[in-house]
């Protein structure tokens, strides 16, 4: 006989109660009996809650975990962790073994401050050290970029951060790298790729019953400061004070009331930018990030106190960490409307591209004739503006997936973007995404532009007026069912769009397919006559589709800028229309 839905709820009940039995933390045992009394009093909204919670396992992928704190298998808490820890322990035990016979593996565990951070990143620290791994554990909560840079500066096998990065205060998160002997050289200090991710999944899906999960009661070694001393040291000697010696720069500074506020200040300062303001009702870390809506420095409103702040002081520069501070960034007052405005994540990462470049002309680094100095490489969702600017420094470019798993395993990678804010300056210190190191550089190029009396606004305007002014734009469309998801994509494919903006489509490429120079990936690309580039694709993290929009205009001088600039706003909202009749919304 089917199972009604009276014998799943009092199977779902009879399952949650056992969940709470075993449950090591108290808080979210009393919460999960608090649920199953409200479902059997007949309260649908704590059934509903419960049935979300016991919706299958949380799945282990290349983001690591990332969902909402509370009881459940398919919520973030001490069980859940655990589990992971003890498969991941035994991945890293395995792959060691079989890389560097009789090695003892060795990692590294961090944590944000968000709710019950420090909880799992100590319990990680006991699950790997019962199972046989020299582990260190960070003194304190300190940036995402702190434990990449620890993964290679330790030499460790295997590393974990704990952190739900930009998400919501309700969010916690795991987040993997490998290094040494557990991964080939080209990802060593870097987030986990396929196959790691499903090898991990698997070795935690085999994990047994919770009281099987060894926990030393201590033998791992809690570092002390030296090693956040090394990473800040590091990332301010990135500053070229020869080559680049402007420091008059009034900069006000946001962590998001996230980690990075301290680091970010004392590596501004180290590097000589002293004029640096936090603003202070951000400084310190705070789980619920009370001033905004979303801790996240795209979303709307969330760089309201820093703008206010640098109004006020007549600063020349905004710059704004996210929670985990991986992320950058940047505003100022465009000269246009004397307004202040943040920079897309695609105009920063244009203008590091061509302060990285001529970082490297100024040094004067000798290389061989007819070999490049390096690559820069982007995601292919980023501008393709990089790819002209590497061309014109001599460098080579590289177009990846989305996500620094990918492009921090660029072989020769000197400087990598991606749009969502996200910049790695120096792949040899930290090979990931860091918004600190790039807040240096980003202070560095400023300062220079100011010097000349401009802003980086016009460093922005001489870049368009040599490559061509490119302009991008996004739409996410939101859906309740995921299955949404795959109807848009495939009426895309089953009916492709013939134009955008009125230009004909000349290359329709689907990803999924896959390429000698990107694995596959579910998404569509288009290509029109005059070069417009659309690019529609599911997200990885959330329920939405993404699209990235850009077009391109050439500019013979600064005078034809303006309307240029309205003409390719224009152009953009037609495509959007477009992409939207495209989608059938």
């Amino acid at each position: 006989m089917p199972m009604t839905s009276s014998d799943a709820d009092a199977r779902l009940l009879n399952d949650a109660r056992g969940w709470a039995a075993q449950d090591p933390d108290p808080a979210t045992s009393a919460a999960l009996l608090e649920l199953v009394q409200a479902s059997v009093d007949g309260d649908p909204a704590a059934l509903q809650e419960l049935q979300d919670s016991f919706r299958g396992t949380l799945q282990f992928g290349t983001a690591g975990l990332r969902a909402a704190l509370g009881p459940g298998p398919n919520r973030m808490n001490r069980v859940v962790v655990r589990r992971a820890a003890a498969g991941l322990a035994d991945f890293l035990l395995g792959a060691v073994g079989k890389a560097a016979p009789g090695t003892r593996p060795r990692a590294v565990v961090g944590y944000d401050a968000r709710h019950n951070s420090d909880v799992f990143a100590a319990e990680t620290a006991a699950v790997f050290t019962a199972a046989g791994i020299e582990t260190f554990l960070m003194p304190a909560a300190l940036p995402t970029p702190l434990l990449a840079y620890a993964v290679r500066a330790l030499e460790c096998d295997g590393g974990v951060m704990v952190t739900a990065s930009h998400n919501p205060p309700q969010d916690n998160g795991y987040k993997v790298y490998l290094g040494r002997h557990a991964v080939a050289e080209n990802g060593n200090g870097a987030q986990i790729v396929a196959p790691y991710d499903a090898e991990i999944a698997a070795r935690i899906s085999a994990v047994g019953a919770l009281d099987t999960i060894a926990l030393a009661a201590d033998g791992w070694t809690v570092l002390d400061g030296s090693l956040a001393a090394g990473y800040q040291a590091a990332t301010a000697g990135l500053a070229l004070p020869d080559h680049f010696p402007a420091r008059d720069l009034r900069i006000v500074l946001t962590p998001m009331h996230g980690v990075g506020g301290q680091t970010a200040l004392a590596v501004l300062n180290a590097a000589g930018f002293g004029d640096v303001t936090l603003v202070k009702e951000q400084a310190e870390p705070d789980p619920d990030f009370p001033t905004v809506s979303f801790p996240n420095p795209e979303e709307p409103g969330a760089l309201d106190l820093a703008l206010e702040t640098a109004d006020r002081l007549d600063a020349d520069i905004v710059l704004a960490n996210d929670p985990d501070a991986d992320r950058a960034a940047v505003a100022a007052k465009d000269p246009d409307t004397g307004a202040w405005r943040m920079l897309r994540g695609d105009e920063v990462g244009a203008l590091l591209g061509a302060h990285v470049a001529a970082r490297h002309a100024a040094i004067g680094s000798e290389t061989p004739d007819g070999e490049s100095p390096g690559v820069f490489a982007n995601s292919i969702v980023s501008s393709r503006l990089l790819s002209r600017i590497a061309a014109a420094a001599g460098f080579d470019h590289e177009e990846t997936l989305t996500g620094f798993k990918w492009i921090s395993r660029v072989p020769g990678l000197v400087y990598g973007y991606e749009e969502a804010l996200g910049y790695c300056v120096a792949p040899d210190l930290v090979k990931d995404k860091d918004g600190i190191s790039a807040a240096v550089l980003i202070a560095e190029l400023a300062a220079a532009a100011k010097a000349d009396g401009k802003t980086i606004f016009d460093t922005l305007d001489e870049l368009y007026l040599q490559h061509g002014l490119h302009a991008s734009d996004q739409l996410s469309i939101r859906v309740a069912d995921l299955g949404l998801l795959d109807a848009m994509m495939n009426r895309l494919r089953v009916s492709p769009p013939e134009s955008f903006g009125s230009s004909a489509v000349e290359v329709s490429t689907d990803l999924s397919a896959g390429s000698d120079l990107l694995p596959p990936t579910d998404g569509l690309l288009y290509v029109t006559r005059n070069l417009t580039r659309v690019i529609i694709r599911p997200s990885g993290t959330e329920p939405k589709l993404k699209c990235y929009l850009e077009v391109i205009h050439q500019v013979g001088s600064a005078a034809e800028l303006p309307e240029a600039r309205q003409a390719a706003r224009a152009a953009l909202d037609e495509v959007l229309r477009d992409v939207s009749e495209a989608l059938g919304l």
